[in-house]
């Protein structure tokens, strides 16, 4: 059977954005599912997430010898209740000028505390670390992004050794970042300054990684490496639905414009559906919504269509 995925934000990202005529007759006959994560996408063998190991190994090809974290350069704005963080990956518009003269202040800083620092592309900046760390929980930067930063520092609300550590550790950072010379350059430059680095994505690289998919869509460097890990398909994400479908995940979570997806992606899977050229679509927000959508449900004339994606 034919089947297309579709992994979108979680439903409140969308606001009060409603369904246009033909999605929302098609949700409201769809069967309800429970929204699955990108996680649960990919099967990863021994269980995890090891974003860090995955991606060094994109990057590099290093990954296998050791245990990795990513500490990402990022942008955090203090405000009247604490701090955010802003802007991380491809909005901070890090170029190599910037790792050539960022890099060289706090190597030293995380080589006193036992961890070798690199980075193999601007974007991404690795930790290696040595046999036996102890590590406390960090949360992605996907998922603290907008956020009170305080409930995503590293360990969250333990007050561990390990997340005290990593705590006193990024304040180090963020007063050498906030020293840096370059920080005034980018932001002349009408670049956002670096004033700190985002721990997350800690782990060993996986025996194995598979995937019921045939071809990976996304803007995601991560899910990219993971794909590519799996031996799936992968690219960029087009601007419109492709004419064929079958066995595709789409990663859309990083929409806003409901409009949008529903004009490229959702009303021309439904017309797939109709016409016989796709039998399941199966739709998931990161909010735990889901629906499972099918040829054959059309004919429940009966049920109310939905006004938004959310519960």
């Amino acid at each position: 059977m034919s089947r297309a995925r579709l992994l979108l934000p979680a439903a409140s990202r969308f606001g009060g954005q409603r369904l246009l005529e033909p999605v929302a007759k098609a949700l409201g006959r769809a069967n309800a599912v429970a929204g699955a994560s990108l996680a649960h996408c990919f099967e990863v063998v021994p269980a995890g997430w090891p974003a860090a190991a995955v991606t060094r190994q994109a990057d590099r090809g290093d990954a296998a010898d050791a245990a990795w974290l990513r500490a990402d350069p990022v942008h955090i704005r203090p405000d009247l209740t604490g701090a955010r963080l802003l802007a991380h990956g491809r909005a901070m518009q890090v170029e190599a000028t910037d790792v050539d003269a960022i890099l060289p202040a706090l190597k030293p800083l995380f080589g006193d505390a036992g961890f070798q620092l690199d980075a193999p592309t601007p974007a991404r900046w690795y930790l290696r670390l040595p046999a036996g760390t102890q590590l406390p929980a960090f949360s992605p930067p996907d998922a603290a992004l907008g956020a009170e930063l305080l409930e995503h520092l590293p360990g969250g609300e333990s007050d561990s050794p390990e997340a005290r550590r990593w705590r006193s550790l990024l304040s180090e950072v963020q007063v050498v970042l906030h020293n840096h010379p370059r920080n005034a350059e980018r932001l002349a430059q009408g670049r956002p300054s670096i004033n700190s680095l985002w721990f997350w994505g800690a782990g060993r690289l996986p025996t194995q990684v598979l995937s019921a998919c045939r071809e990976v869509l996304s803007d995601d460097d991560t899910v990219l490496a993971f794909a590519r890990f799996a031996g799936v398909r992968s690219g960029a994400l087009p601007t419109r639905c492709p004419d064929r479908m079958d066995g595709i995940l789409v990663d859309l979570r990083d929409a806003r414009d409901l409009a949008r997806v529903q004009a490229d992606w959702f009303v021309p899977l439904i017309e797939a559906l109709h016409t016989g050229s796709l039998r399941e679509l199966r739709i998931d927000c990161e909010s735990g919504d889901g629906y499972r959508v099918t040829a054959s449900q059309r004919w429940r004339f009966w049920r109310k269509p939905r006004t938004g994606l959310g519960a």
